[in-house]
């Protein structure tokens, strides 16, 4: 395994690394074989923060959440700044390191398996160019949070397990984004729509609301959002509004009727219905799935 870089940890900062035993399990196991991390971190105002591998044996993928950064491999050279995402492939030679002046923070996590390159060819990574800009999306940092939770479960297998699954759900989000980022149409405001969407998380929007951003009739707005997501824009703003309630049983205490005020639910078993058709858990169960 790559080793991480041994950045000295501030009290925000979290590295772990999955144990010989545990990578044996999630290599053999039909459910995680196909890809699973092999070790995670979160790195807060990295001053002085870099690494350089001349062998790289798994595949890294890297998260600025802010400030600013630089990469170099052999073919290609750049500054990493907020919202960007850095994927290094197996096998390439790399250096990088946090800006002496705004350095960067950053979620990052290493992994393999028999389809872990295909999930890069998912996302349409560039091998010349393994750097994706741009994608700061509440999705993908929430994304991050319920991955570095596995640190909180000890060495378990099956919270192994379900961290293999949520880096699977990561990658493909993240190939999600990226095609999303570059747009299907360039008249269309995708992220003014979901920055309104994530602003009313709390409440409910129409979709008169949403198609008044872009000046299109409902069924326009309708037709081109669905062909761009995949979904209908009040069926997508339900999801996001499950994604943050993920985010919150990950990393608060509230109740699940806290969690459904915050949302806009007045209902709280309206919500708990609603979150396991999209995610096939009862709120409950899926904080309890969390910490196994």
């Amino acid at each position: 395994m790559s080793e991480p870089s041994s950045w000295p940890l501030t009290e925000k900062g979290l590295r772990f690394l999955a144990p010989k035993f545990i990578l044996d399990h999630l290599r053999e196991n039909v459910l995680t074989r196909e890809c699973y991390p092999t070790a995670i971190g979160y790195y807060p105002n990295a001053a002085g923060h870099a690494m350089r591998r001349d062998n790289h044996d798994d595949y890294l993928l890297l998260y600025c959440e802010d400030g600013k950064g630089q990469v170099s491999t052999a073919d290609f050279s750049s500054v990493v700044q907020k919202g960007d995402v850095l994927i290094l492939p197996r096998g390439m030679a790399h250096e990088y390191c946090a800006d002496h002046n705004t350095p960067w923070t950053i979620y990052w996590c290493h992994f393999r398996g028999q389809l872990a390159q295909a999930f890069l060819d998912h996302i349409g990574l560039d091998q010349q160019r393994p750097l994706i800009g741009g994608i700061a999306a509440p999705a993908l940092q929430s994304s991050f949070k319920s991955l570095m939770s596995i640190a909180r479960t000890g060495y378990g297998k099956k919270a192994f397990v379900h961290a293999a699954n949520q880096l699977r759900q990561l990658l493909t989000l993240l190939a999600r984004l990226q095609k999303e980022r570059r747009g299907i149409d360039g008249s269309f405001e995708y992220e003014l729509i979901r920055g309104y969407m994530q602003d009313n998380i709390d409440q409910g929007v129409s979709l008169e609301e949403l198609a008044s951003i872009c000046n299109l009739s409902k069924y326009h707005f309708s037709r081109k959002y669905k062909e761009l997501t995949g979904y209908s824009p009040l069926q997508h703003f339900t999801h996001l509004k499950i994604e943050h309630a993920c985010a919150l049983l990950d990393s608060s205490g509230l109740s699940v009727g806290q969690i459904a005020f915050q949302l806009g639910y007045d209902d709280p078993l309206y919500f708990s219905r609603t979150f396991k058709k999209i995610t096939g858990l009862s709120p409950a169960n899926y904080r309890r799935s969390d910490r196994r």
